[in-house]
């Protein structure tokens, strides 16, 4: 495999769409689409990930035919699949029959759990689906929120039983954790974009940042102080249901809710039908109550259902109270607060990348390699950009200490963080983000009680903004973005050289600042970048070049990985004897030569080599 290119499907880009674009994205260099769920979605479904019938490919994106002719089209497909969940209610003829009646989609009423452990309910939900792999118009799967399943390996062991020999998980790891040894090519790369963005970030910014952090907003709790806060928040609120479900099932649990919270993971894959219990497992549960732990870990049987239902739901608390509560209320450096990561963990050594990249080499070479995802709060240039301050926090300080605009104080560092990251960009995306953004903070609104006199309080703020910027605002916000676009070709050149298959969200083969979604999901210029291909602009140099190298020279790339000394400032590496990559992470730093080695991308500051 030499990359992915994902296309986010939606009512302006269907089969019909995307074949189209078939000849542009083969001669930017990628061998396989990664596609988006493209099963019969709910009306007026702008994602496809409510399907409402497994059984029949989407007629709003064009339906059977047209998806034949698109994976026919030249590139060998990996299809997302969402095996945990189906939109609920009338339009689903499967409704209620194939459901978890009561387990939910995260804290979404109109999702609803499919009981896919169920040997009848598989066969149903991936009839379609399987019928596409073995007629050969898809050769792999990307699936969803696999901890959501009863039984993720059972899941995926029936996949490889069935055929399905290329099989990536969005499985999200928390940091210290591995992925297990599962039936898989890896994980969709959310580890991958949190360690590449760490790397630039500079640890010497961490304390005068806190500082003025905490200076600005009164905030001086640690980031995993306030999201075991917000956890627990979760579990007696969002999650009462699902909380009295597991009551029911054992109304003498011990400490139930805060052991809900405490899991230092998403959740254990302890199995009550096999007895199997791991390492990992017992580590895992270690804050829990020993009575409770004993249940857990199956030294006390009888509670089967209970240990299943357990394990489901702490993967729902850690989604909800982490990714979409404590990542919008710590504020520190909004670059690290990503998808799986830990914005406690204040940049990456060049040695730690290694250590991370030999590692997956070894054990998934294959895993996905992302900067940029459908799923992800900011794209690679803006967190890139944010990563950059970090790097001139004096300066950083003094800009943002005069720039007053949302009357609560975290809000306000978050709005000016967001806009330097994704400038220029207009008020309407800018506002549309930050209510996103507060409702998941669910500080001063929320989602499901929207304060809209503080809601209308920010908008008319941000208009104000626009309406006046700071006379410093424009010339700082270019400075920081010609910082970030060298980081960002620095995280885009490792993402497609380090081990591992690299993944191109759609458009981010140009510079792309977008935030979360639905700013990620916006149309594409594809023209433009058609155009773009015959007179490149850096980014797109970069990614011309090195997916041009892997087509040219595969066995470098399946090859060693062999880190090189350049420097504590520079990250560079040779892959499989033949390709060496160089890429300074801090300002000051600058890429070596190579004598007898030619450089692919000799006027970037960025080193692509080959022998």
């Amino acid at each position: 495999m030499r990359a992915a290119y994902r296309l986010q499907l939606g009512p302006s880009l269907g089969f019909r769409e995307a074949r189209a674009l078939v000849p542009y994205l083969t001669e930017l260099g990628v061998s396989h689409l990664y596609l988006s769920p493209s099963l019969q979605a709910r009306r007026g479904s702008t994602h496809g990930y409510d399907v409402v019938d497994p059984t029949r490919v989407s007629a709003d994106l064009g339906g059977e035919r047209e998806l034949e002719a698109l994976c026919s089209a030249g590139l060998d497909v990996i299809l997302d699949v969402v095996p945990n969940h189906m939109a609920a209610g009338e339009e689903n003829p499967f409704w209620p029959g194939v459901f978890d009646v009561g387990r939910r989609f995260f804290d979404i009423d109109e999702l609803g759990g499919v009981r896919v452990e169920d040997p009848e309910v598989f066969a149903l939900t991936h009839a379609k689906t399987l019928e596409l792999v073995r007629a050969g118009l898809v050769q792999g799967l990307r699936i969803d929120h696999v901890d959501g399943l009863a039984d993720p390996l059972g899941y995926l062991e029936r996949l490889r039983a069935e055929g399905v020999g290329n099989v990536w998980v969005e499985k999200i790891l928390s940091p210290g954790e591995e992925l297990r040894e599962w039936l898989v090519e890896g994980t969709t790369g959310y580890e991958f974009a949190n360690d590449v963005t760490a790397l630039f970030v500079d640890p010497a910014g961490e304390e005068p940042l806190t500082r003025l952090y905490a200076e600005l907003t009164g905030e001086g709790r640690s980031f995993r102080e306030l999201a075991a806060q917000a956890k627990l928040e979760q579990v007696e609120t969002t999650f009462r249901p699902e909380v009295d479900r597991l009551r029911a099932l054992w109304p003498e649990a011990p400490e139930l809710e805060r052991s809900l919270a405490s899991l230092p993971v998403y959740r254990t894959y302890v199995e009550p039908w096999s007895g199997r219990v791991e390492d990992a497992d017992r580590e895992a549960l270690a804050p829990v109550p020993r009575e409770l732990r004993r249940v857990l870990l199956l030294e006390e049987r009888g509670f089967d259902e209970f240990v299943t239902r357990f394990q489901q739901t702490s993967g729902a608390v850690m989604a909800k109270g982490v990714e979409d509560t404590a990542l919008y209320r710590y504020n520190r450096l909004v670059a690290l607060n990503e998808v799986g990561g830990d914005p406690a963990r204040f940049g990456l050594s060049v040695d730690e990348f290694h250590r991370a990249n030999a590692k997956r080499a070894e054990r998934f070479p294959r895993h996905l390699l992302a900067t940029t995802t459908h799923d992800t709060k900011r794209s690679g240039d803006v967190r890139a950009r944010i990563a950059a301050l970090a790097a001139g926090p004096d300066e950083w300080a003094e800009r943002v200490c005069g720039w007053r605009a949302l009357e609560d104080p975290d809000e306000n560092y978050l709005f000016w963080q967001t806009l330097v990251g994704a400038w220029p960009v207009e008020p309407a995306r800018i506002a549309l983000y930050m209510e996103k953004a507060l409702r998941e903070a669910k500080v001063n609104t929320n989602w499901i009680e929207p304060q809209e006199e503080h809601e209308r309080r920010v908008r008319e703020a941000i208009g104000r903004v626009y309406a006046s910027f700071p006379e410093d605002f424009e010339p700082f916000a270019e400075r920081l973005a010609e910082a970030g676009r060298r980081i960002a070709l620095g995280m885009t050149l490792l993402k497609l050289t380090a081990p591992g298959v690299p993944d191109v969200y759609q458009g981010d083969e140009v510079e792309l600042l977008a935030v979360v979604d639905p700013d990620n999901r916006r149309p594409v210029d594809w023209e433009r970048r058609r155009r773009a291909l015959h007179d490149p602009p850096p980014k797109l140099l970069t990614v011309l070049a090195a997916l041009d190298l892997r087509r040219r020279r595969p066995e470098a790339f399946d090859g060693s990985y062999e880190p090189l000394d350049a420097g504590e400032d520079v990250c560079a590496f040779e892959r499989g004897g033949a390709v060496r990559v160089v890429v300074p992470v801090r300002p000051h730093a600058s890429k070596p030569a190579f004598p007898g080695w030619r450089d692919l991308l000799p006027d970037l500051p960025v080193g692509l080599y080959e022998r």
